[in-house]
């Protein structure tokens, strides 16, 4: 039963996520030329984790992003079945935050900014695929390093850890809106992508194993380096 409100925490967390975060981008849109724009969606992503953080955190730990379970799985901090539990929890609450996106949009008739549900691109690295994958690379092992900083009982930063955590993704979403749209988690790419194909859209679905590839290989970096200098601290 534990588990079951682990995997329901982490399908609504990553829900909220989408909808509040790929939301504001659709409203907003985010163009470099729009600083605005640029910092709202930045917010948006930031502010969602610190209000799931104090919300679901005390149940699931508040991952709601596939790098940072592999990341917290990586460090011994999670079995490998609630791994996979998370993931897909979190997969299905992502295309449902998509799905109520579509269709708060269609009713309204609303037009999206983003053109993609607020799904991530490469145009920002000029089309480059290879490109797009080093800067979620770098992006995520920065995120899922301060997550497991922060998180660590060493660290002591107790009910501030929600906070941080959420000011570092605001950071991240800084730099990296002008680049990917600031993925640093498959399953906030995965649902936009796929609803974005179900509307005709393509190009997200097609781009989306950068969004896997990037993400996942920054948190095992993260978690490695992570490991490393914490033993390092303990000699």
């Amino acid at each position: 039963m534990n588990s079951i409100k682990k995997y329901v925490a982490e399908f609504f967390g990553t829900l909220v996520l989408v909808v509040f975060g790929c939301g504001t981008a659709m409203l907003v849109g985010c163009d470099s030329k729009d600083g605005c724009g640029y910092l709202l969606t930045a917010l948006a992503f930031g502010l969602v984790i610190v209000a799931m953080a104090y919300s679901v955190g005390n149940v699931s730990g508040c991952h709601i992003n596939p790098a940072v379970s592999l990341g917290v799985l990586l460090s011994g901090g999670m079995s490998v079945v609630d791994f996979i539990g998370y993931i897909i929890s979190q997969c299905l609450g992502a295309f449902a935050g998509a799905g109520v996106l579509a269709w708060i949009f269609a009713a309204g008739g609303v037009k999206d900014k983003t053109g993609g549900f607020g799904s991530n691109g490469i145009d920002g690295v000029g089309g480059n695929a290879w490109a797009g994958v080093l800067v979620e690379v770098v992006l995520t092992c920065v995120f899922v390093f301060a997550i497991l900083g922060v998180t660590s009982k060493k660290a002591g930063h107790g009910s501030f850890g929600g906070l941080v955590i959420g000011l570092t993704l605001t950071l991240i979403h800084i730099f990296g809106i002008g680049l990917t749209g600031t993925s640093v988690n498959p399953a906030r790419s995965f649902g936009p992508a796929l609803v974005a194909a179900f509307n005709g859209n393509m190009t997200p679905i097609s781009n989306l194993w950068i969004f896997f590839v990037g993400p996942l290989a920054g948190a095992v970096i993260a978690a490695l380096l992570y490991k490393f200098i914490d033993s390092a601290k303990e000699k």
